[in-house]
């Protein structure tokens, strides 16, 4: 691995924010400060901690990070599914969610094994 970028789970995130702030920008403004800023903030948080694990200089490091960002999917995961209850937004992106999560799990057992 060279850096971060290199990660197709990072590139596939990087990715997934972008959704994330485009399906936000139709949410109530009146929760511009609430879900909406949590929504974006867990989204944001997943690639932002891949990139941090990565520019660690030991894989225990980079695990931690990793475990981290996975965390972070499940919480937003959760909000988006909040929002959508809510009437907030009609589609939840669940499925590209769960397809960085199982990059992640993957990422994951490819450290632990080395």
């Amino acid at each position: 691995m060279k850096t971060h970028r290199d990660l197709i789970v990072w590139q596939k995130a990087m990715d997934f924010v972008e959704e994330v702030y485009e399906l936000t920008d139709t949410m109530p403004k009146a929760e511009q400060y609430g879900l909406t800023g949590q929504i974006r903030r867990s989204a944001v948080s997943i690639p932002s901690n891949i990139a941090e694990g990565a520019a660690r200089n030991h894989d225990k490091e980079f695990l931690q990070f990793l475990y981290v960002a996975l965390g972070s999917t499940a919480e937003l995961e959760t909000q988006l599914l909040l929002a959508e209850r809510l009437g907030f937004i009609r589609k939840a992106l669940i499925e590209n969610l769960s397809e960085i999560k199982k990059l992640l799990l993957g990422l994951i057992r490819s450290k632990k094994g080395s």
